[in-house]
């Protein structure tokens, strides 16, 4: 028997990046839902609850599933087809790219970082390997390659030692018993953070941003619980947490499967 279709298990910084479509929401309609779709399935919620999510047919959300299985966050990005025929040549591309990732400091230039402009002067410019490109498409194959200017920031991984079993362990229960899955977390004060920039400072005295702002009208904690064969959330807004709350949340999980048979509660 042919099990439903369900998205693979998410590596660290794929769950990263699709959290960062998701939340951020800077991208086209289309990346966003179908990073949705991909997060969705990943946790374990099944199709049709997902075509309800992100208002979608139900083949369109296991063709992006399928897609994403084989290709990885490539299926994030359509492919519209038409258009005239390309002028630039896949090993023209793999150059370009090639360059760009390449510090011009190594390349014998006078600058520590590319420009659009600098880098498409250089291509024009490069002797025996010329590539006549204009900014826009040049920013167009970099995205489409992954490629985009940005800081170098750092990431967390789990170090849990058990982390493969436990994974192991849900998409066994969330595959066999979906109606006796539910999941529980508390939430709360969100923190404001200011985004990142840059600026002339002196050196070793860097401009510095408050982490958090004052909170005048308090803080709010959230029990929540989602019920995954359900598609049912429910929650409590408190003003305090404590043990009491978490206890009140399970219980609530076990009203709702008053049979006395097993349930699966994720943390």
């Amino acid at each position: 028997m042919v099990g439903p279709v369900r998205a693979r298990r998410l590596t660290d910084q794929e769950g990263q990046w699709l959290r960062q479509i998701v939340r951020r929401g800077r991208h086209e309609s289309v990346r966003v839902r179908r990073a949705l779709i991909i997060m969705a399935s990943a946790s374990g919620t099944p199709v049709t609850a997902i075509s309800r999510l992100v208002a979608a047919h139900e083949d369109t959300v296991r063709d992006v599933i399928h897609a994403f299985n084989e290709k990885g966050l490539a299926a994030l990005d359509p492919r519209w087809a038409g258009g005239r025929p390309r002028l630039i040549s896949d090993e023209d591309r793999e150059f370009i790219i090639a360059t760009a990732t390449t510090r011009p400091t190594a390349l014998g230039l006078p600058f520590t970082h590319w420009s659009l402009r600098k880098l498409c002067d250089y291509l024009a410019r490069k002797p025996g390997r010329r590539v006549r490109i204009g900014r826009e498409r040049l920013r167009q194959v970099l995205h489409e390659k992954g490629i985009s200017f940005q800081r170098t920031r750092t990431w967390k991984e789990s170090t849990d030692p058990d982390k493969d079993a436990k994974l192991d362990r849900i998409e066994y229960v969330t595959s066999r018993f979906p109606d006796r899955c539910f999941a529980f977390d508390q939430f709360g004060p969100l923190s404001i953070r200011p985004c990142h920039g840059t600026a002339w400072a002196r050196r070793s005295k860097p401009d510095r941003l408050p982490a958090t702002y004052h909170r005048t009208h308090g803080i709010r904690y959230f029990h929540g619980c989602y019920s995954l064969g359900d598609d049912r959330l429910w929650g409590v807004t408190r003003r305090r947490k404590g043990g009491d709350h978490s206890l009140a949340a399970l219980k609530s999980i076990r009203a709702a499967r008053p049979d006395g048979a097993p349930i699966y509660v994720i943390m």
